[in-house]
Formats: C-alpha cells, structure tokens, sequence
C-alpha cells in the first residue's frame, strides 16, 4: 500500500507565489538529484505558483519510481522527500501446473532489474488470471507477495491457486424448430462435458469462444437456406458449486428461402453476359446457400481472366420474395477500381516459411486487388492448421492505387510422438509408435513414420508429402511401407516392401487425378506347421516376385462443395499397369463411388456405397497375394479372405481370393436417445458381394471350391462410441445367404473410418 505525504496546505499555494533559491532532496539513493528535479518540472530561482507546485508533486507521484513523495516550501529552501519503489530482483511463479512457467512470463510486464511497480504487478495478477479464465478455469486466483531483499530489493512471487476446468454441464438451445438441440451441438466448436471430461479439453467454457460459436450457428444455418437467422442471446450460468455452467443459445431461425430467378448482367462493353449466365450452377428451387454463390462469383472472375477482362467485379444482388419465400439473384458485371497489390507482408512466422504462406495466395505483387480472393486465402491460411491465429488484412499502399496485405500468424506445435496399443480381431493385441510432423522444417510438409507390432502383424512405415510441387497445386507424395504378415485366416505368411511415388492435381472444381508408380515385392512363406493347400504351395515355390507398374486414380469429391450442404458423392476409378520390368504383368482395375444424404432435419444419415474391380493377368505367377481378398471393410459379417474361392487340399480352407469382385453397402446412422454426453449412436446395416474368377492360376492339382462365385448378403447392426482414442464401430452381423465353406464373424470391433 502506498503512503503519500502531502505537507503543503492547498489553500495558500493557490493565492501565493514561490520562489525557492536551494532545493533540498531526501530519501532517493538510485535516482539523481538532477532527474528528480526534470520530473517534477521544477528550476531553481523560478516563481512557483501553488497550483505548479501542486503539479510538481504529482508529476513525482505518478512517475512510478516512488512510494511516497511529500513536498514542502520552508522559506528559500524547497524539501522534497521521496521513498523510492524497491528494485524488482526476481520473478517467480508458484502452484502452477496447467500453464508453464516460461507461457505465464510472456503474459507480465514486470521486469527484474527494474523497479516495482505494484499496479502493474496487479495488472500481470490479472492477465495471469484471465489466462486461466480463457482455459476454462474461472475460479483461478492469483495473489501477487513480494519478498524483501537487501539493498532495497523484492522478489515478486505470484501465488496461483488454478482451481478446477469449469465444464460445460449442458449446451441447450431456445427458439430452434427445425433442428434440434442434438443437431445443434454438433455445430458448435465448444462441446457439452462427457464421460472422457478428464481427457477432453473442448468442454471447458471460454467466453472468447461464444462468438465463433455463434458465427458457426449463423453459418450452418445459412448454408441451409435460413437468412433470417439470429442468435439474440447467450446466456451462461454458473452452478452453485462454481464447477459448472448451464449455456443456453436463444435463436431465431426464421423461414428457409429458396432460389428464385437466377441472371447475369453486364456492365461492361463488349462483355457478354451470356457467356458468364452459361457457367453459372445455381437453379431456381435450390436451397439458398451463400456458398453456391460464392462459388458462382469465383468461376465468372476466373472465366473473367482467361477472357483477358481485367479489374471485373461480380456483385449479386439479392431480391426477396416473401410471399413465395424465394431469393431472386442477379450477378452484375462491372468494372471495378484500377488497385493493384502492391506487396503482401508476413509476421509472426518464426518456423514456418513465408513462401508456404504466400502459396495460399492465388495474387502476387502486382496482380489486381481482388478482396474476395484475400478472404480466400485467409480462410485456407487457417486451414493448414499451423497457427493458433492468423489475420489477414488490407491496408492502403504507397498510392490510392495501391494495397498491401498484412498477414499477422501466430504458431503453434504441428508434432505429435505417440504411443499405444492395437487391437483387431484376427492379429490381436499389438504395439504402435507413430510420429507424425504436418509442417516439416517449416515448409509445409507432413513425414510420418509409423510401426505397429501384434502377434500376428507387423509393419513399419514412412510416408512423404510436399502439398505444393514446384511452387504448383500438385502434390508429391512418396510412400515406403514394410509388412510381415502371420495371418489366421490362412496357411501362409508373407513379407511385402513397396514403394510408391505418386504426383495429384486438380483436373476440375471437384476433381483430382493421381499419377502413380509403384515397385512391389511380395513372398509367399511357409509355415512348419501346418501342411499348406496344394494351390498355396505353388506360390511359395514361386519365391519372391516384384512387380512394376504405372497407375492414376480419379477422385470427385462434392462432400464440400456441392449445392446441397446435407448430401455428398464421392467417386474413385484407378488403374495400374504392371509390366515396367519385373516378374509380372498385368491390369489392375477398381472403382467406388459412395453416396450419402441426412434426412429428418440431419438426425439420420444414409449412406450406401457401389465399390468392384477386376484383375487382368496377362504375364507371371497369377498368386494368391496378387488377386483381390476381400474383409470387413469391403463386406461385413466375414472373415478376411472369409467369402469367395478357397482351397481345400492337404486339410486346409486356403482363401485364394479372385480376380473379379462387386460389393454394394447400405447403412444408416441414428440416435439412440441417449444422453449426448455419452457419445453413443446406433446404426443397421446391409452389404452385398461376390468374389470370384480363377483365370491364369495354377491350381497344382488343388481341391478348389466358390470359383464360379455367388452373391453373399448380410444384414447387421452397429454401434458407434466416440472416445478419445477415435471413433469405435462395433458390428453384430448375421449371413442371410453364405456357402458353406465361408468363414463367418458375426462380431467385429474397428476404429471407424469417415466418409
């Protein structure tokens, strides 16, 4: 606490003039004579007036350096007395645990060396406090004690008592009619306390998320049609226990509008509107969403460009129909101002690389200024996932016609080391190590390494990715993979090395072509015991065989980008032609296409997958290791290599895969009702397949059945369990129609895979 004397009466210093011929100063031992004088603003021989002295005094007091100051006229003679604030020796922190010590020092401004100043050792109390506010944890306090030294010297300790994560006890919502509260809370970036509270840190209420998460509400609901959308309050209530908060969103959805008619409008001479109108993929009928028309915009600024139209601007106008809840939307074509980017400035980036930021930009210095295009690469900027923040801004330039952007990051770790253990139900329990960098050596690239040991599997790993090629939208990938198999289902082991370079670009707005090459070896063992089916035999006596080959795969990916947010295809066709060298050669051929749409307001998502491919030998030992072999991903309810061809010879059920296949699978996914927190829904299931053709295989006089094929089907029921170790599927599945000879599993646990 501070004590300020104050010994010159206010009264006469108003009506009285000074004039001091020595001045005396008592009490400072670090600060002159001379600099104590400077501050309060005060020469030797000068008339003084009471209402200067009075400024002298507090030109002293707020000056930070003092604990008191007490001025006093004595005749000729001026005495200031002053006790000076302690050197601030040492800062410490104690009991703290979820904040480190070197984090909490980048948040205070007191200085060892400098001197105290108890108000800011508030202020830091305070910016300490709020930290721990920001994580969740609100009861934190944070006192800050000095300790007195010799020679006028503190130790500043703040004492932290972090107290407990204030969770989130229920997120619930007033005013939605459409979706309901479950729905909603999937939306939102904070998430309502479960049972993994303890290893789950999005629970924790932070007041500096509530508006993102009103921004994501806003968002998903204008994706969806509802422009009238608001959020007008969001309540958050502590529990009595201080434990705990009760939040509540009130909204108001408003009607969902529909396209309505749908121009485009040119401004511009020689600009045909029709041509733009041509390349437009809104259609009245179509549930507004504000991203289709960004969409629209992007694709007529592109064809803007190769139609060498410079400065073009696309503005949509916007026109409500109430009566028939439609939005009418006219894009109009105009120039816009001759501004141009003049250059793009980077902070913050102490790893990364400034040309993995400027990449995200499809502007360089000198191209017109497009503000969308900025808004843009903001948005991809925070995509990487590399920076806890990253702003984006537009500032005037040297001139009117010019702009510079300013990009302002903040990073944070792209590494993860981890540990754990691995389970499935035909290689049992297993260890796996894995590590994995997103922004290798700052240049935006991921390396992973993975191995993963089990009683019967082992594989090890090693896998490349520079997303940007030469400063181009193409993607190098290289993959180096290891696996020594000690199957259940079979007689046979083996060993597979591979390698495989591969280059991907973008073909379309949706599409993505891969060029691959792959080198493959693979060995057929033997086991001791027991005796291999005669077929089998054949490929071990083969020995090692490589294979070289050359391959694409085409993706069509409208999950993100279609026009209707609640639905989504995704296409895959690839190829690979073996025959560069090697032992082998042939046509490998597969295609998939899933498709999936949520009904009744999104509770209940439908989803059904069409996926085949066919095997042409043509050259080598067609073996088992080289044909198709199908498990649980591509049909449930069997074992792997549970259905199609087999070997029966010496005693054994050698799977022997096929050389053509086709599977159809159809699921839905729905709530169970119980409560969210538990991170448990229900689904049914029924997949469809056939595995068959034998063509080009040296049967050495094997006992074979299946080789003709027959369709199996299997109907099931799932549960899904989010946990923190990722999402587990559990599947209980029964054969309606099978062969004799198949190799059923009516119960399977797997780490669930998206769509």
């Amino acid at each position: 606490m501070l004590s300020v004397a104050w010994l010159v009466p206010s009264a006469p210093m108003q009506a009285q003039q000074y004039q001091f011929n020595s001045v005396q100063i008592s009490g400072n031992e670090r600060i002159g004579d001379a600099a104590i004088l400077r501050q309060a603003g005060i020469r030797r021989g000068q008339p003084v007036s009471g209402g200067e002295l009075n400024s002298a005094y507090q030109n002293l007091q707020n000056s930070g350096l003092f604990e008191s100051v007490a001025i006093e006229p004595r005749g000729g003679t001026l005495v200031i007395d002053v006790v000076e604030f302690p050197t601030l020796n040492r800062v410490r922190f104690e009991g703290n645990q979820r904040i480190k010590d070197d984090a909490l020092a980048t948040l205070v401004s007191s200085t060892e060396r400098r001197v105290f100043n108890p108000a800011q050792a508030e202020a830091d109390a305070a910016a300490i406090a709020e930290a721990y506010n920001n994580e969740g944890r609100v009861a934190a306090r944070v006192q800050p004690k000095i300790i007195k030294r010799s020679q006028n010297r503190v130790d500043l300790v703040f004492e932290i008592f972090e107290g407990d994560n204030v969770e989130i006890e229920r997120l619930s919502f007033v005013g939605n009619r459409t979706y309901s509260d479950r729905r909603l809370r999937r939306v939102l970036g904070t998430k309502q306390a479960g049972l993994f509270r303890r290893l789950v840190r999005r629970d924790t209420f932070v007041e500096g998320q509530v508006e993102a998460d009103k921004q994501l509400l806003r968002d998903f609901y204008l994706s969806r049609g509802y422009v009238d959308m608001r959020t007008t309050a969001v309540n958050g209530e502590l529990t009595q226990e201080r434990d705990g908060f009760f939040v509540s969103y009130n909204i108001t959805e408003g009607q969902q509008f529909k396209f309505g008619d749908v121009s485009v409008v040119s401004e511009i001479p020689n600009v045909d509107a029709g041509v733009y109108r041509n390349i437009v993929k809104v259609r009245p009928g179509v549930v507004y969403s504000p991203t289709v028309i960004e969409n629209d915009v992007a694709r007529m600024e592109r064809q803007a460009i190769r139609d060498g139209v410079d400065f073009l601007r696309v503005e949509p106008q916007i026109t409500r129909n109430e009566r028939t809840l439609t939005l009418d939307v006219s894009y109009v074509l105009s120039r816009g101002p001759r501004v141009f980017v003049e250059r793009i400035d980077i902070e913050g980036n102490t790893t990364t690389l400034d040309r993995v930021i400027r990449r995200q930009f499809d502007s360089v210095e000198g191209d017109p200024f497009n503000p969308r295009e900025i808004r843009q690469a903001a948005e991809r900027i925070r995509a990487l996932n590399y920076f806890e923040t990253a702003e984006v801004n537009a500032r005037e330039g040297s001139s009117g016609e010019q702009v510079v952007v300013d990009v302002d990051v903040v990073e944070k770790p792209t590494g993860a080391l981890n540990f754990g253990g691995s389970f499935s139900n035909n290689d049992g329990f297993g260890l796996a190590i894995s590590f994995a960098e997103e922004n290798f050596l700052g240049r935006g690239q991921r390396l992973s390494l993975a191995v993963s040991t089990a009683a019967d599997a082992n594989r090890y790993g090693l896998n490349f990715l520079e997303p940007s090629f030469l400063g181009r939208d193409v993607a190098l990938g290289i993959n180096l993979d290891y696996a020594e198999t000690n199957s259940s289902f079979s007689s046979y082991d083996t060993n597979r090395l591979l390698f495989q370079p591969s280059l991907s670009f973008p073909v379309s707005e949706n599409g993505r072509l891969q060029l691959r090459y792959t080198a493959e070896e693979i060995e057929v063992l033997e086991r001791e015991e027991p005796e291999n089916g005669l077929t089998v035999a054949d490929d071990i006596a083969a020995g090692a065989q490589w294979s070289s080959s050359l391959g694409y795969e085409f993706t069509y990916d409208t999950r993100r980008s279609g026009l209707d947010p609640t639905s989504g295809v995704l296409l895959q066709f690839s190829q690979d032609f073996a025959g560069l060298g090697g032992d082998s050669k042939f046509i490998k051929t597969t295609a998939r296409v899933t498709g999936e749409k949520r009904i009744l307001n999104e509770e209940v998502t439908l989803r059904a997958t069409l996926e085949g491919g066919a095997l042409a030998w043509q050259e080598g030992n067609n073996r088992v290791v080289d044909r198709f072999i199908l498990g649980p991903s591509i049909i449930r309810g069997f074992e792997p290599g549970g259905i199609g061809p087999r070997d029966l010879s010496n005693g054994q059920n050698d799977p022997l895969g096929g050389n053509l296949f086709v599977a159809a699978r159809f699921e839905a996914e729905f709530p169970l009702g119980l409560p969210e927190e538990y991170g448990i829904s229900g689904g049914l299931f029924y997949d469809v397949g056939n595995l068959w053709d034998l063509d080009d295989v040296n049967f050495n006089g094997g006992e074979i059945v299946g080789e003709g094929g027959s369709f199996r089907h299997v109907v099931g029921v799932s549960l899904f369990w989010t946990t923190p170790l990722g999402p587990l599927q559990f599947n209980v599945s029964k054969a309606l129609q099978s062969e004799d000879f198949d190799e059923e599993q009516s119960f399977e646990v797997t780490l669930r895979t998206q769509f």
